[in-house]
């Protein structure tokens, strides 16, 4: 198990295994045949995975416009609340498609109000791709139409996603187990 910042990690989703669903991915994401197809990647935990993402976009070549967009949801405690924006995406999507790139897709909140705003804007697809789907957690009616892996029910770290800001820099997913002795 790996050590990091003192604590143990459990590796639920290795380096390897990504790449590979990646990949896999972005075959079925080019199998759509897009066309002026526009990825926005949700930010903040979403930046490593949208990176590796858009350059197995470019394998299978598909050459999306890449945009961001950071959201952030408010309530009490650990419940979600409104989301807002806290930096919008600069280009156009009305009459475009779209491809909402997040780490993973828990409650729904977030990514509906993404997919929604989009809609409203006038864009004539939106579609979400995340590396993770965690089911048991669902609030919002969204699903995601490109998943990476199902994942359970686990406190999630690495590969963009943080605990306290801590642990984004890891190149696998992994769950952390407590202390080293």
């Amino acid at each position: 198990m790996p050590i990091v910042r003192g604590k143990q990690i459990e590796v639920l989703y290795s380096a390897k295994q990504i790449d590979e669903q990646n990949m896999r991915m972005a075959a079925e994401i080019a199998a759509q045949d897009y066309d002026n197809l526009i990825v926005i990647a949700v930010l903040k935990g979403s930046f490593i995975f949208a990176a590796d993402l858009i350059r197995a976009l470019h394998e299978v070549k598909v050459e999306p416009e890449v945009e961001f967009i950071s959201l952030a949801s408010y309530g009490s405690g650990t419940e979600a609340g409104e989301v807002r924006v806290l930096r919008d995406i600069e280009s156009e999507v009305k009459d475009r498609e779209v491809l909402l790139i997040d780490d993973i897709l828990e409650s729904g909140n977030t990514l509906k109000f993404a997919r929604e705003l989009m809609l409203e804007r006038g864009a004539r697809k939106v579609e979400v791709a995340v590396l993770l789907d965690k089911t048991s957690r669902r609030k919002a009616d969204i699903f995601a139409n490109y998943v990476g892996f199902n994942c359970p029910d686990y406190f999630v770290v690495g590969y963009g996603m943080d605990v306290g800001h801590a642990f984004r820099e890891l190149p696998f997913v992994g769950i952390v187990k407590g202390d080293v002795e």
